[in-house]
């Protein structure tokens, strides 16, 4: 429920200050390379959580090196 309350005052006008300033400290052509490590991140996070040690999208290493 606290997690809920932290959150539930962003609207419209806090996000695009928050995309703002990211803008404004990064640069455009550097956040979709943030927002895509943000997303690798996390999703190795939540395998390791599930206790998965597949990063590879499936495959096996010998597959990815073709031997």
């Amino acid at each position: 429920m606290a997690r809920l309350a932290l959150f539930g005052t962003l609207g419209g006008p806090e996000l695009l200050i928050i995309f703002g300033i990211l803008i404004l400290l990064f640069g455009a052509r550097k956040i979709p390379d943030l927002a895509r490590g943000l997303g690798e991140g996390i999703r190795g996070f939540r395998s390791s959580l599930r206790g998965g040690d597949d990063d590879n999208g499936g495959q096996s290493d010998k597959g990815a090196n073709g031997s």
